[in-house]
């Protein structure tokens, strides 16, 4: 299955949120809704959708899933804090 870039992903997703703001401080203004409309138009088809609001959650899946498998890659792995059972602190012997 062909793949759309992730960078594109995210500058898209991330022109749809701002469009977002300007159309919902200025509802008035066509101009701004137009260009939401557009851009959740562009998202649905980069991504598949039927609707803007399903583009945008598959988006941000496929960006966060591949993130993730990116810090798996390069060996990262969660601090030790996040282990449960774990305090973060080093463990100290007494000195003999």
């Amino acid at each position: 299955m062909l793949l759309p870039a992730k960078d594109e992903v995210a500058r898209l997703l991330e022109l749809y949120r701002t469009w977002e703001r300007m159309m919902l401080a200025a509802p008035a203004d066509h101009g701004a809704r137009g260009k939401f409309e557009d851009t959740g138009y562009t998202l649905c088809v980069l991504m598949g959708k039927r609707c803007a609001r399903e583009a945008v959650h598959a988006a941000e899946r496929y960006l966060s899933a591949t993130s993730a498998r990116r810090r798996e890659r390069a060996g990262h792995s969660p601090p030790v804090s996040a282990l449960p059972g774990h305090s973060g602190r080093l463990a100290v012997s007494p000195a003999t």
